[in-house]
């Protein structure tokens, strides 16, 4: 166990030396930790160089291993900790947009569905992507179970161009929809959207200005103060459009073949709690595609019609 323990922190923090002050041992301590233990198994861990140390393909595959043992300790040490105080903890993972823009709305209701559940948000600003070793849950744009995850499926990745009301209503043509090339986009830095195919130059002397973010939840929140138009992830903006605090620049959407889901490590025991909050949160987007549905059904966004996307 001292040579696992030893190893983690080694592979963990890339360098001996540091590895040693974190355990409060010598540097030469951890090299004949992990000499014995690259001993005992025949096999090399790690690839020595200069200022550091990288992991052989051995030792990927240990320290994987390690990092999800570590983690599901971690997990039940805080449920242990949870059922003590009656509170029960349910990690996401999912983006910034995601969280502000249909999650927060939807705190009131979520807490009236589960009094005892506290969330805890691991975030990410750019694509949604990344490993979920340390959550319960990821929201994430993926075919769909695999090996390692077990997949709850939500809708397809489904794009429409967004704006306020007010936007719309003094850049449309007669009040209706947004002409053909807005005078601004908002844009998202890590994804280049091709808006030819949703905006048509009226003429090819139109100029387009934009506006560029890292973070998409600043994105729809530009859309939301009538900035311009946006390209809108139905999963992140499906509630400001039922609500008609955004609305389609153009009754148009773009699809693409990824399936956004809900996806959890098959090797982290599978909590009651956790499957009730992934059934909510899939419940209540579907509510909303359903009222959108309603609001807008030139746009074709009935579940019905996602076997043909």
């Amino acid at each position: 166990m001292n040579g696992l323990f030893t190893f983690e922190a080694a592979a963990r923090c890339g360098n001996f030396s540091r590895a040693a002050d974190e355990l409060n041992v010598t540097p030469a301590a951890v090299s004949r930790m992990i000499a014995r233990l690259e001993e005992h198994l025949d096999t090399a861990l790690f690839v020595r160089r200069p200022g550091g140390v990288g992991l052989t393909e051995s030792g990927r595959l240990l320290f994987d291993a390690i990092a999800r043992g570590f983690s599901g300790i971690e997990n039940a040490l805080r449920e242990i900790e949870d059922r003590r105080i009656g509170i029960q903890t349910v990690s996401l993972s999912v983006s910034t947009g995601f969280t502000t823009h249909w999650m927060m709305p939807r705190m009131p209701e979520f807490k009236k569905q589960f009094p005892t559940v506290d969330l805890r948000f691991q975030l990410v600003t750019g694509a949604l992507a990344g490993p979920v070793n340390d959550v319960d849950l990821g929201m994430r744009f993926v075919n769909g179970s695999d090996e390692r995850h077990e997949a709850a499926f939500i809708m397809p990745e489904i794009l429409i161009p967004i704006c306020s009301p007010s936007y719309r209503e003094s850049h449309g043509l007669d009040g209706g929809e947004v002409k053909r090339t807005p005078d601004t986009t908002i844009n998202l830095s890590d994804a280049q959207p091709n808006w030819s195919t949703l905006f048509s130059p009226a003429n090819e002397g139109d100029a387009v200005n934009s506006m560029i973010f890292s973070d998409y939840a600043i994105v729809v929140q530009a859309a939301l103060l009538g900035q311009g138009v946006a390209l809108g992830w139905l999963n992140v903006v499906a509630h400001w459009l039922r609500a008609q605090t955004l609305v389609p620049a153009r009754e148009q959407l773009m699809t693409t073949s990824r399936q956004c889901h809900l996806i959890r490590l098959r090797d982290k025991p599978a909590r009651a709690i956790v499957t009730q909050v992934r059934d909510w949160m899939i419940a209540e987007l579907n509510d909303d595609i359903v009222a959108v549905d309603k609001l807008y059904p030139d746009l074709g966004l009935g579940p019905e019609s996602w076997s043909k996307i």
